[in-house]
């Protein structure tokens, strides 16, 4: 409703912006060490407050890296098992996984094998919501691992999970599956300066002509945000559609401040 007041293109602020048009900032950095973990088959964790970007980071990192030889499989089940683990790569990778657990391991790792021998591609598995996997399930990823006595991994792996899943792997029960991490990647909150180069990318994206929010609007956003990427579009959105009711072109703290207090937070008592 209010793309057309603001004479915009695109919607800005949403989930469905193509990867290519994403502000980048300092998530560059962590798209390379993803690949890197890709391309030499290691074990990587990515590791964030909720709506700081891990999901969008790994979505950049998917769409960058399709034509790469790469194949990526992908998992998002906070009530993952062992079993459904292994069903559900190998369904990705077209097949119909065994029934026991230890079969559909090797079978996992036969087909995968298979795939790098034949075409030279290399399968990378991403679990992301890791913060909510069992201690089962966390075991369940060492020992697939495991393999050829511990010579090389069958896969890259990347978990994804928020910041408490580093403080459960740093308890002694998990200290073998810590030391096996090659590379942590840490989705960090955006700073004031980062806060506003994010709303002028996004506003870029729309294909807007001019600048909407006042400098001290953008500073109530990053108030309310703290720099957390999904509240940031929570506080634009609104503000969008309060200014185009009220036909405003300017969306000043004033404005941003009452949405905040009213439609958010208010909104959440």
């Amino acid at each position: 409703m209010f793309e057309t007041f603001y004479n915009f293109t695109n919607t800005p602020f949403s989930r469905s912006i193509p990867s290519k048009n994403l502000y980048t900032g300092d998530y560059d950095e962590l798209i390379e060490r993803l690949k890197y973990t890709a391309q030499k088959q290691l074990f990587a964790i990515v590791l964030g407050d909720s709506g700081c970007g891990k999901t969008t980071t790994l979505r950049r990192f998917v769409d960058e890296t399709q034509h790469d030889n790469f194949f990526s499989l992908y998992l998002s089940d906070s009530k993952l098992t062992p079993r459904t683990f292994y069903k559900n790569l190998l369904e990705q990778l077209g097949f119909e996984a065994k029934y026991f657990r230890n079969d559909a391991k090797r079978q996992l790792h036969k087909e995968i094998e298979i795939m790098k021998g034949l075409n030279g591609t290399r399968p990378v598995a991403i679990v992301d919501e890791a913060h909510l996997l069992s201690k089962e399930m966390l075991e369940e990823i060492r020992f697939l691992l495991n393999f050829k006595m511990d010579s090389q991994s069958p896969m890259a792996l990347i978990l994804s999970g928020q910041t408490d899943l580093w403080d459960r792997l740093k308890l002694q029960s998990y200290a073998a599956i810590r030391q096996r991490i090659d590379i942590q990647c840490i989705v960090a909150r955006l700073d004031r300066s980062k806060t506003n180069e994010y709303i002028s990318a996004q506003l870029a994206f729309a294909g807007a002509g001019r600048e909407i929010f006042t400098e001290a609007a953008i500073d109530e956003i990053f108030k309310f945000s703290g720099g957390i990427p999904r509240q940031i579009n929570k506080a634009c959105t609104e503000s969008l559609i309060f200014g185009a009711q009220n036909r405003k072109n300017i969306l000043d703290d004033r404005m941003v401040k009452m949405i905040v207090e009213q439609e958010l937070i208010g909104g959440q008592s």
